[in-house]
């Protein structure tokens, strides 16, 4: 038997958030939920956010590495066109030449 080599997974998804969002809003609604873990929830997103921004330009720079052309990244930026990939690679180029300089900076950014 072979081993099935697994194809890797986002750790979170749009489904798995729309979820948590209903369940959060239902609990807000019937007044389970106070400002203050409002407050916190919403720190903890915009940190995962910063997060999953971070995991996408390292997925941009692997891609362009592993001989994705910019036509073939395009549609996940929402356009048809390549200007979008290239902005960012051009701005992720200025701090780092490729994904393994990119998450030696994440990497840094996380002890400092």
């Amino acid at each position: 038997m072979s081993e099935e080599i697994r194809r890797p997974r986002a750790p979170i998804t749009e489904p798995d958030v729309l979820a948590w969002l209903e369940t959060t809003a239902a609990a807000v609604q019937a007044g389970e939920v106070s400002a203050q873990e409002l407050i916190d929830l919403l720190g903890e997103f915009r940190r995962a956010s910063a997060a999953c921004a971070d995991a996408s330009d390292w997925l941009l720079l692997a891609a362009r590495e592993g001989g994705a052309s910019l036509r073939q990244i395009a549609p996940v930026f929402g356009k048809g066109y390549v200007r979008a990939p290239a902005a960012r690679l051009e701005k992720l180029h200025r701090q780092a030449q490729n994904a393994d300089q990119w998450l030696a900076i994440l990497r840094h950014k996380q002890t400092a």
